[in-house]
């Protein structure tokens, strides 16, 4: 398994991009899953310095034809999939659920793809968690100010905690900071390991994309940690 490649869902924005640049760095392989219309958006000197080790694969979420041997390609898969600002102050129903249940589930146990590290929220609660006030406010303000987000994180919660094949993990992300252009990258790896585990008084509520980056690097590396789990990540 450690030469086959990791796909990355999501990879377009600045979280996924800084992935991109990280798992290059460490010399992986990877594929990069992408609609059409947002391909343009991984940064050329990416695509030419990786001539090797990056592939761009174009499709839909939704283009089992095209994702099918996409994830039957890879070792793991890790998806930064989410609501733009757009949708996350709909009220209408959001698709990532039913994408991991409807096509990315089924495809993985299809080709026998074992392994997943999907984005999630501290809206998601885990049964280790802390009451933090910070926490708290946050979940609050989430759910008031972006319905439609707020509803999809906690049905993402409930379509993995489900799920008895995969070894699936649930990173909970908190606010993010930090650009994704390669200076801004190599300053903010530089900045800490992320603290991951339950909310609890450890948690800052706030983590660097190259720090998080790198911790979604070191869960390639370490197969079978952090399966079935859903730590929450912090600088």
């Amino acid at each position: 398994m450690a030469n086959k490649p990791v796909l990355v869902l999501g990879s377009t924005g600045p979280s996924g991009i800084c992935l991109l640049r990280e798992l290059l760095h460490r010399n992986k392989r990877v594929i990069a899953y992408v609609r059409p219309a947002s391909a343009s958006k991984i940064p050329s000197d990416l695509v030419s310095s990786n001539p090797n080790n990056l592939q761009i694969v174009h499709g839909q979420i939704d283009d089992d034809a095209t994702l099918g041997p996409a994830i039957a390609q890879c070792s793991a898969v890790i998806s930064l999939m989410g609501p733009d600002q757009e949708a996350m102050s709909s009220h209408t129903p959001l698709p990532y659920p039913d994408f991991y249940k409807e096509h990315v589930l089924p495809l993985m146990k299809k080709h026998g793809v074992k392994r997943i590290a999907t984005m999630g929220t501290v809206s998601i609660y885990a049964e280790d968690d802390a009451t933090v006030f910070l926490r708290w406010i946050m979940r609050l303000g989430v759910s008031w100010m972006f319905p439609a987000a707020y509803n999809t994180m906690l049905e993402i919660g409930k379509v993995f905690n489900e799920e008895s094949r995969i070894d699936w993990t649930i990173f909970r992300l908190p606010m993010l900071l930090g650009g994704s252009d390669e200076t801004a990258w190599k300053t903010d790896r530089e900045k800490g390991e992320a603290h991951a585990g339950p909310v609890n008084r450890l948690w800052t509520g706030k983590l660097h994309r190259a720090v998080l980056a790198k911790w979604l690097a070191d869960w390639v590396e370490q197969e079978g940690k952090w399966a079935r789990e859903l730590p929450a990540l912090s600088s």
